[in-house]
């Protein structure tokens, strides 16, 4: 996401509670934001562009404490998958509470963590579950990756990793050695097919089959200088990357790789488990079964909770091998327990494809009538709509370059209109999706709807005037001509 907001000047006492003060709704919200700014770290990131103070959420809508509502389609970053305070998760976080039930446990078996477990383990792909083992860590998903990267490096007695451009693992240092933006570290880096932006200019099957020739000759080649890896780490949906689904036969070309060279796959569906895309886990679009599976977010039912799941034959570990104060979270595992449950058995999974669909079909033909919409793509309720600057010229593939600033505006322009999107991809130029598999009929309209105005009003505000660009394009012409014989820059560099 776009980092916008300035860092604040240091105010005198006065002006710091001149807030407080203040009588009113508005007042006390401005002295709520204003004391976030001033005691929050720098890293803050969905507080710069979204500035809300939530005070009330049920299912899609949060309800500001300026009385404002909102359409969230940020869900938690894909956390929420029944949306904000489903009656379910909230009966299981109350049945809990009201039972007298230790609420922290650390590791110790609990009627309430066999529940998750056993819930767990019924929605696990075919192949997975009779065989597997379960490993509960701290309550983010960054550091499931972390367990998952110790897990395959003592299984195996090799530390090398292979994973993609375009990766987001989360933030710790392991994790961000696997992800894309990572700098001098010992990952070999393959290449994610895509259509839009595809790294050998073809796309399509071509340009899968590609990027597959590329790991395996990789991972052959004895002069590659990529040692024999402990691992296989990729994301079937990359969602920071940019909402990139990965085309099944790749993926089922990735397991046959892997497999007959005996590295451990790992599937890392931190954000695309639980329904989000379609299926109950984004491996089962292609049928594979990965050896190590990295779950969070939506499987704590709104609540921090990570774990991996693995093959029996990787349990190397010795006993504190990996641990963490907070990986018996009572209440997270309560209300996993009670989503995973009610997303299987409410079919959430197939309504999240087919409304998906539906609401990619409309925004590709939104795409059709606004030229500043290079590519919409996605699965299930994943979507990603790329925003560019048709003006300036394209790659060899004829993409032209992201407009970050316009994908900045469209989302505050949502915003005005009550609706929360995310910002992800490369140069953050790609409007993020992310709605509960909850979510009507009428709300996805109503969200497209939004969407479609907030887009127009942008676009007309960011269109240059007739004479800028023929200005621009004699510019052009002419240093595609001049007396030098170079041609001119190919648009602004993002």
């Amino acid at each position: 996401m776009a980092v916008t907001e300035p860092a604040p000047a240091v105010p005198s006492a006065a002006q710091a509670h001149q807030g407080e003060r203040r009588t009113g709704e508005a007042g006390a919200l401005e002295g709520i934001l204003r004391r976030q700014s001033l005691r929050e770290s720098a890293a803050r990131t969905y507080a710069r562009s979204l500035p809300i103070v939530p005070v009330r959420a049920r299912g899609l809508t949060i309800e500001g404490a300026d009385g404002r509502r909102y359409l969230d389609c940020l869900s938690g970053a894909g956390t929420l998958a029944l949306g904000h305070n489903h009656p379910v998760v909230l009966e299981a976080i109350k049945k809990v509470l009201d039972s007298g039930a230790p609420l922290h446990v650390l590791d110790l078996a609990t009627p309430v963590k066999d529940a998750f477990t056993t819930e767990l383990f019924a929605t696990l792909p075919a192949g997975l579950a009779d065989d597997a083992r379960i490993q509960f860590c701290g309550p983010a998903g960054t550091d499931a990756v972390e367990a998952a990267l110790k897990l395959v490096r003592t299984a195996t007695g090799r530390s090398g990793l292979l994973s993609f451009t375009g990766a987001y693992h989360g933030m710790t240092a392991g994790a961000l050695d696997a992800s894309g933006g990572a700098t001098d570290v010992r990952v070999a880096r393959l290449p994610y097919p895509q259509n839009y932006r595809c790294p050998f200019g073809v796309g399509g099957d071509r340009g899968a089959e590609l990027a597959a020739r590329w790991t395996e000759n990789l991972i052959d080649d004895p002069k590659s200088g990529v040692p024999h890896p402990a691992a296989m780490i990729l994301e079937p949906v990359q969602g920071e990357g940019g909402v990139i689904p990965a085309p099944d036969d790749w993926m089922r070309r990735m397991r046959e790789i892997t497999a007959s060279r005996s590295i451990p796959l790992i599937a890392d569906e931190v954000q695309t488990g639980v329904g989000r895309t379609g299926a109950f886990w984004a491996v089962e679009h292609s049928g594979i079964v990965p050896d190590v599976m990295v779950l969070s977010k939506a499987i704590g039912g709104s609540l921090p909770l990570a774990v991996i799941v693995y093959r029996a034959e990787l349990d190397a570990w010795e006993p504190g091998a990996h641990a963490g104060t907070f990986r018996g979270n009572q209440l997270a595992m309560a209300a996993g327990a009670a989503t995973l449950a009610y997303v299987r058995e409410n079919r959430l999974a197939d309504r999240a494809a087919t409304l998906g669909a539906r609401m990619l079909g409309r925004l590709q033909g939104l795409a059709a009538a606004h030229p500043c919409i290079g590519d919409v793509r996605g699965r299930g309720l994943m979507i990603g709509v790329e925003l560019v600057d048709p003006h300036s010229p394209g790659d060899d593939a004829g993409a032209p370059p992201v407009d970050q600033a316009l994908a900045v505006a469209v989302q505050q322009e949502c915003l005005h209109r009550g609706l929360i999107v995310e910002l992800g991809g490369r140069h953050s130029g790609v409007v993020r999706l992310l709605p509960p598999l909850t979510l009507t009929d009428e709300q996805a309209e109503a969200v497209l709807d939004r969407f479609a105005d907030a887009l127009a009003a942008t676009e007309r505000a960011h269109r240059p005037c007739p004479q800028a660009t023929l200005l621009r394009n004699a510019a052009g012409t002419a240093g595609t001509t001049g007396t030098t014989g170079q041609a001119a820059p190919t648009g602004p560099s993002h």
